[in-house]
């Protein structure tokens, strides 16, 4: 499944915060937890998460530092800041608004298909 641009753009800012109030990272383990924390779904590029990062370092949400990694290379890492969990849980409680929504709305429209249709329903998605 393909998810929408918009979608993946919206949500952008509470997952790099929600990684990165994990522990400090940098862009590639960003990239690479994204993925994995969506099951594959999410495949970010550096094209879309370094903007992100660097609007949320103009906000102050992030803060940023560089480090010589053992290889020898060197990388800048990410740590969410006080303002960024005070963030954080702004866009937890709206996401968490969102959902409940949708929620209600797809169980609303789901119970209101009769049997006969019930090949029309719209489908729910995982874990709904």
């Amino acid at each position: 499944m393909e998810i929408n641009k918009d979608l993946i753009a919206a949500s952008s800012t509470p997952i790099v915060l929600a990684i990165l109030a994990e522990e400090d990272s940098y862009g590639y383990a960003i990239l690479k937890r994204v993925q994995e924390l969506s099951g594959g779904r999410m495949e970010w590029t550096d094209g879309m998460l370094y903007p992100v990062l660097h609007r949320l370092e103009r906000l102050g949400h992030v803060e940023a530092r560089w480090e010589v990694a053992e290889s020898g290379r060197r990388r800048k890492y990410y740590r969410i800041t006080p303002r960024g969990r005070a963030q954080l849980a702004e866009e937890r409680g709206q996401w968490q608004a969102v959902d409940a929504t949708l929620r209600g709305i797809w169980q609303a429209l789901c119970l209101r298909v009769p049997a006969s249709h019930s090949a029309s329903a719209i489908p729910l998605p995982q874990g709904a």
